[in-house]
């Protein structure tokens, strides 16, 4: 049988940014898409009869979307970022990348928006393919390949390279218009669905070097830090107005989403001048409660501005399946429950391209892909409930059900 349905009595609409009940969903097998929505004027049995599902007693929300993560990347916390880029074999991070699309999918994350490989070339373009093949287990992803920066812009840094040492690129270098634009065609080419430049960064880093192990001993007099970032290595722009309009003009032409790393106030107006679909990070961070406070006052203030939010975490940089951080953090800020889930569904499809993404998403309405996720505890009264994944579907195939994961190897 082709279809059936999906009961639920708490179910968030994006749409309307309200929790409704009596919900009924009925979706197609073939299609992987929601074929008609209805509430209830019947009273249904105690038990569903199969295949129809109930989800009641689950608070239901369409599948969660990440629009910044890195799959080819895991926690720092774990090991650094160069070390993970520089020492780690292709073939490690591969079967890492797999690993980490099982747990984000089982964590209710039905979409990625991957921004980078961070070393990797195109590995992503071809784990998004497994994925869509039924290869793997894995949400839906919109990748980058290689973001694309100014020569010496974003690079593993080494202090060896006069010896011979050697690490892999980590960026798709190009400089002035003629350069973008060709950058833009080679991602294009590899089969990127996104294109994602650095407008800025801190290229300097080998001005006043830190310490690369234990026993590599500090410089002496280092510029004094101030500020969220400090000057001893600043972010500092790595194309020009020009450019970064070549880049975006290129990419519109291809019909591709851009997206623009930017952390100072120059950059991410230059990036929003030059046109892109989303600016990613927007403030200077560092890594402490104090400058996190600051952060989330920010963030508060962006959405009662009225400017427009997806929820990405730059997972990778911490813990796949800890992907929901982001959402309490969100929380945290201030920001109602209704709106974090909005930005954690329909504003993510709009940050993976809206309609350029060829799938609808985010949402429940007839012709929008059927993915799911049911929470074991009603979120508006529980944040933690975003942590309590009870069920999972994704294309009308289920692939979590009453806490434990089905159809995986």
């Amino acid at each position: 049988m082709d279809a059936f349905t999906v009961h639920t009595d708490l179910l968030f609409d994006p749409k309307k940014k309200a929790f409704v009940t009596g919900t009924s969903i009925v979706v197609s097998r073939k299609t992987g898409l929601i074929t008609k929505v209805y509430e209830r004027d019947d009273t249904l049995p105690n038990t569903v009869s199969e295949p129809d599902i109930d989800l009641r007693g689950l608070c239901v929300l369409p599948g969660l979307v990440d629009a910044h993560t890195h799959l080819l990347l895991h926690a720092y916390s774990e090991a650094s970022s160069v070390a993970q880029m520089r020492d780690e074999s292709m073939v490690e991070r591969i079967i890492r990348a797999t690993n980490h699309c099982r747990t984000a999918l089982l964590a209710g994350y039905t979409t990625y928006r991957d921004l980078g490989t961070e070393g990797a070339y195109d590995a992503d373009v071809h784990i998004r393919n497994a994925v869509n093949r039924g290869i793997i287990p894995g949400p839906r992803i919109y990748c980058v390949s290689e973001a694309l920066a100014s020569s010496g812009g974003y690079e593993t840094r080494h202090e060896n390279a006069i010896g011979g040492s050697q690490a892999p690129r980590i960026s798709d270098p190009c400089d002035g218009p003629v350069g973008a634009r060709a950058a833009v065609r080679r991602r294009l080419g590899a089969g990127a669905d996104v294109i994602k430049f650095y407008a800025d960064y801190r290229k300097r880093t080998l001005r006043f070097p830190a310490p690369f192990h234990a026993g590599c001993p500090e410089i002496m007099f280092p510029p004094p830090q101030e500020g969220l970032q400090g000057n001893r290595n600043p972010n500092l722009l790595l194309f020009d107005q020009e450019e970064m309009n070549a880049i975006v003009t290129e990419a519109k032409a291809g019909h591709a989403p851009i997206a623009a790393h930017a952390m100072t106030a120059e950059a991410v107006t230059m990036a929003a001048r030059a046109g892109v679909t989303t600016v990613e990070h927007v403030v200077e961070i560092a890594a402490s409660k104090a400058v996190l406070k600051d952060v989330l006052v920010q963030i508060k203030e962006f959405h009662d501005q009225g400017v427009k939010l997806a929820c990405g975490g730059d997972t990778g940089a911490f813990a796949h399946g800890d992907n929901a951080r982001e959402l309490e953090l969100f929380l945290e800020a201030g920001i109602p429950i209704e709106e974090v889930l909005y930005s954690a569904t329909v504003m993510g499809w709009e940050a993976c391209g809206g309609d350029l993404c060829g799938r609808k998403f985010g949402w429940i309405q007839e012709g929008v892909a059927a993915d799911f996720v049911g929470l074991a505890a009603d979120i508006r009264q529980d944040a933690g409930a975003l942590r309590k994944v009870d069920f999972v579907m994704k294309d009308a195939k289920t692939w979590k059900r009453n806490g434990k994961a089905v159809g995986m190897v």
